[in-house]
């Protein structure tokens, strides 16, 4: 299901945020950003519909992904 991420409070989503930046596997390419920069660049993607919070019944996991993989979520 998709999570507007509106609807989340402001601390709930800021830490989302930094989870999802700091996980493994996060490529950001051959620049190094600071944790805020990788946050306000997600936030972005998030405000322009580029991403979407995403929360799995299943495996009871949120994740952020890009609009269009959506369909693939469960």
């Amino acid at each position: 299901m998709i999570v507007p991420w509106q609807a989340l409070a402001p601390e709930t989503l800021e830490n989302l945020l930094q989870a999802f930046v700091t996980r493994d596997g996060t490529d950001y390419g051959e620049q190094e950003y600071s944790l805020d920069e990788k946050v306000q660049q997600v936030r972005r993607a998030l405000e322009r519909g580029d991403a979407v919070i995403v929360f799995s019944e299943r495996s009871e996991q949120c994740n952020i992904v890009p609009a269009d993989q959506v369909r693939d979520w469960d």
